[in-house]
C-alpha cells in the first residue's frame, strides 16, 4: 500500500494513485479520459515527468519523476511571484507540490461533478504515493501500471486499452512521456513490449 504521508521531494520518482470515493466511477466516458488528461497536463507537466499512467474506470495509477529544484523554484516563483523567494525550498514537500496535485483533482471533479450533476467528494481525500529510490526497479512499476487492466480482467494484453501510456511506447508521435529513457531502461523496445508480455507483479 502507498504512504500518503510520504512528501513529494524534488529530484525523486513516486507511484502515484488514487480510487472514486467508496469505490465511485471517475470516468464514465472517453471524454473524462482525455479531460483528465487534459488538466494533468495544466496543472503536472510543470512539475513533474511522466513515465507512465493508467486510467481506469474508478481509479488512476502515475509514475512521474518530481523536477529538480531549481526547475520547481522555476515554476513557483512565477505562480507566486508575491512569495518570499526564501520559503520556497522549505516547502517543496510539505505544501506547493502536494497543493498541485489536489488543485489538479479538484479541478478535475468539479468539471466532473457539473458535467453528471453530482454533489460530493469524487476521489478519496488522500493521494497515495510510493516513493521509488532504487533505479534498478524503475521498470516493475511501469510494468505494473501498464497491466493494471490486464489484471482487472477488461483486456487481455496492455494494448487492447486506450487509456494508459503502453501504446504512446509504441509510437513515434509527440508525447509528454519520458519515452526514450524508459524504453533505455528496458533495453529498447522489443524488451520492452516482451516485458509486458507476462503477469503483472505485485508492487
Amino acid at each position: 500500500m502507498g504512504n500518503k504521508r510520504i512528501p513529494f521531494d524534488a529530484d525523486c520518482v513516486y507511484h502515484v494513485y488514487n480510487h472514486g470515493n467508496a469505490e465511485d466511477i471517475i470516468f464514465r466516458e472517453d471524454k473524462n479520459y482525455y479531460f483528465f488528461l487534459k488538466r494533468y497536463r495544466k496543472y503536472i507537466a510543470a512539475i513533474a515527468d511522466t513515465y507512465a499512467y493508467c486510467l481506469m474506470p474508478n481509479h488512476f495509477h502515475l509514475m512521474v519523476g518530481i523536477k529538480s529544484e531549481e526547475e520547481l523554484n522555476r515554476f513557483f516563483k512565477k505562480k507566486y511571484p508575491k512569495r518570499d523567494p526564501q520559503s520556497f525550498p522549505r516547502c517543496f514537500g510539505a505544501d506547493l507540490i502536494s497543493n498541485q496535485f489536489k488543485n489538479f483533482l479538484i479541478s478535475y471533479a468539479k468539471a466532473f461533478n457539473k458535467m453528471y450533476d453530482r454533489r460530493g467528494s469524487l476521489f478519496l481525500d488522500n493521494l497515495n504515493r510510493n516513493k521509488i529510490e532504487d533505479d534498478h526497479y524503475f521498470t516493475q512499476p511501469v510494468r505494473y501500471i501498464h497491466l493494471n487492466p490486464v489484471k482487472h480482467d477488461f483486456v487481455n494484453e496492455p494494448k487492447q486499452w486506450p487509456h494508459s501510456s503502453y501504446n504512446s511506447y509504441l509510437s513515434d508521435k509527440t508525447s509528454l512521456l519520458r519515452r526514450e529513457e524508459v524504453l533505455e531502461w528496458f533495453g529498447g523496445r522489443a524488451n520492452f513490449i516482451a516485458s509486458h508480455k507476462t503477469n503483472p507483479e505485485g508492487f
